[in-house]
Parts: structure tokens; sequence; C-alpha cells
């Protein structure tokens, strides 16, 4: 018998299959929500919250089967009655119809949506129609509704994966965060780089006046950020299509990285101001296409899915004379870091410093007038 009242009103928690690979905070909002992310951090800070008998962090993951330690109820403060959620309105059948055509793959743990540009991720400021608010149209036969594990920017266009279950939402979310899941997109880029095959590696922090809105490449306060990108074929010395993998996942990391070294994305002006338009009939629309998806199932096996391009996309290829099998040849292997690898590094990344001086004279210049 303890001595301490308090000590003996300790709960205990088994994790169930469900839950398994959340963190720890998430579950704390799932089965006890009346138990504040302050309370619960205060609980870890102070070793009074563990699991299997081991002190966590409201960040850390959980598996099923541990056993979660939880203080008394009457040791945390007691928290202001939740907000009614808002309900969300229901969908016309034309939205329905709609968030079912984008359905390019569809299994007991997955559904992979072709996510058209133009179409934002999640909601947000002045943004009310998103991919989020229609996923009670692809729940089908499940018994909860999909969660979203990824993100796209909402002029980015293609393969966006959504969990059908927690379990599958887990397991997926892990496969992001580690890195393991493989992302290919393609790319129009204006002009073309010297290296048809190279890593850039350059860090990326917020554009300080922008908000938050806008990234910029810093070296100082950056977060590291590797792309690596493959040219598939180009248009002289106009254009070029590439192949991009983000090996991190940094905020608008792949157009920054590109206008970084001089080649801007089409149609991107936000990162590359008029050099991101080609003239001659080309859309100028954002030329960013998430082609492909592998990750590995919660199951057995992979998920290995293509999306199509969207129809400006297409006619952008068409128009510049390229050939869509070319891009899906290109084999999905890993990089190899050689030293004359490491030479083309350093090669891009010098690159990217000259272009930034570059545009620093331009708009001392602009000021001299």
């Amino acid at each position: 018998m303890s001595g301490d009242p308090a000590a003996d009103n300790v709960r205990q928690f088994t994790v169930s299959d469900d839950d398994h690979g959340i963190r720890l905070d998430r579950w704390f909002k799932r089965h006890l929500p009346d138990a504040s992310f302050n309370v619960v951090s205060r609980w870890a800070r102070t070793g009074q919250l563990r699991v299997d008998g081991k002190r966590i962090a409201p960040g850390d993951r959980i598996e099923a089967g541990q056993i979660i330690r939880v203080p008394p109820a009457d040791s945390a403060p007691a928290a202001p009655a939740p907000k009614a959620k808002k309900a969300r309105p229901p969908l016309s059948p034309e939205d329905t119809e709609f968030a079912q055509s984008l359905v390019i793959h569809r299994d007991k743990a997955a559904i992979v949506l072709n996510k058209p540009p133009g179409l934002a991720t999640q909601g947000g400021t002045k943004t009310d129609r998103h991919v989020d608010g229609l996923l009670d149209a692809v729940q089908f036969e499940a018994e909860g509704r999909p969660k979203l594990v990824h993100r796209l920017d909402k002029d980015t266009s293609g393969v966006l994966l959504v969990a059908r279950s927690a379990n599958a939402a887990g397991h997926f979310a892990k496969a992001f965060s580690s890195r393991t899941a493989r992302k290919v997109y393609w790319a129009l880029i204006a002009g073309v780089p010297s290296i048809d095959d190279g890593m850039i590696e350059l860090p990326i922090a917020k554009q300080p006046g922008t908000g938050g809105e806008k990234m910029h490449v810093d070296e100082k306060e950056g977060s590291p950020a590797r792309t690596r990108y493959r040219v598939i074929e180009r248009a002289g010395n106009r254009a070029a299509w590439v192949e991009l993998q983000p090996y991190t996942g940094r905020t608008h990391q792949l157009r920054v990285h590109m206008a970084a070294i001089g080649h801007p994305i089409v149609g991107d002006g936000k990162y590359g101001g008029q050099e991101a338009f080609l003239t001659g009939g080309i859309s100028r629309k954002m030329h960013l296409h998430a082609r492909r998806l592998r990750v590995d199932h919660p199951d057995s096996g992979q998920i290995d899915v293509r999306a199509e391009l969207p129809s400006h996309f297409a006619e952008s290829l068409e128009t510049l004379g390229f050939d869509l099998a070319d891009g899906d040849a290109l084999p999905l292997d890993e990089p190899k870091f050689s030293e004359t690898a490491e030479g083309k590094r350093r090669a891009i990344s010098a690159a990217a410093k000259a272009r930034r001086k570059e545009r620093k004279g331009e708009r001392r210049g602009r000021g001299r007038k």
C-alpha cells in the first residue's frame, strides 16, 4: 500500500492497435481530451507520465501494447469546457462525384488521389474548398473518415495519399517522417542546368517580412534541405523537363531550390519572378507535379502509384516536343555519393551562391537609378 494517496489513483492504459504509431500528445487528444497539452507537457517534464516505466516526451510515438502511466485526474487543473466542433457541411452530389473521380488507388489501408492544381490540401484563411473537406466522399466502406498524412501545395498537382484508419495513418506518417517513402516529382524549368544529375543541398528558412508565407535559402539559420534532380529532356537552352526527388521535406523546398540554382519552375512567379514564364503558348500555371509515390504498405508489399499530368502540363510538354514515356524510363534508384557526386554538389552550391550575388547586384543597381 502506498503512503501517497494520489499514487494509488494513478491510471494505466494499454495502447490499442488503432493507436499504434501515433504521437503521445495525439493519444491524449483522442482519449483524455481534458488533459491539455500544457498539462501533458508538465507531467512528462516532472517524470509523472511514463510509458512502459520510462519517461517520454509528448511528441514521442507510441506502440500497440505499451502501458501508459497517467497521473490522477485531480492532479491536473480543471480544463475549460471544450468548444463544440463546427459540423462539416454535407457534400453535394457534385462534390462527391468530383472527389471520387480523383481516386487512382484504393485498398484497405490507403486511398491515393490525383490532386488537381488549384485545390488546397487543407483549409485556411479564405480557403473553404480543399481536399480535407472532401474526404467524407471517399470513406466508402471504411468505419472512420480518411486521414491526411502529407500535403501538396495548392498549385502543385499529383499523388496525395490518405490513410483509412488511425493505425494506417501512424504507419504512413512514420514512413514520410523517416523518408522511407519515395516521392518523384516532374517539373518544367526555365533554362537548362549545366549538370544533368545533381544534388542540391541548400538550407531553407522562412523569409523575414513575408509572414512565413515565403521561404528562402539561409545558410546561417536555415534547416538542412536536399533535393536530387535529373534532366529528362531539354528544349535547346530554353527549358528542361526534370525529375525531382526531395530527400527532406521543407516548405516549398523544390521551388526554392530550383530558383536558387537559376532554373525556376515554369509558372512559379513567387520564387522565379518573370524568369519563370515562357512565351510561345506555354501555360502560366505551375508546372510541378507529384508523378509517383512508393511506400511500404502496413500489411505487406508496397504501394507504388503514378498520377497522370494535368492538361496544362501535358500540353506544354507536347508543345516542346517531349515524349511522356521518357520520364518514366528513369530508374528509381538511390543517388551514389562518390567523389564525383560531391564535386557536382559543390558546383551546384557554388552556382546558387553566384546566382544570389548576381541578384543582389541587380537590386543595388536598380536602387542607384
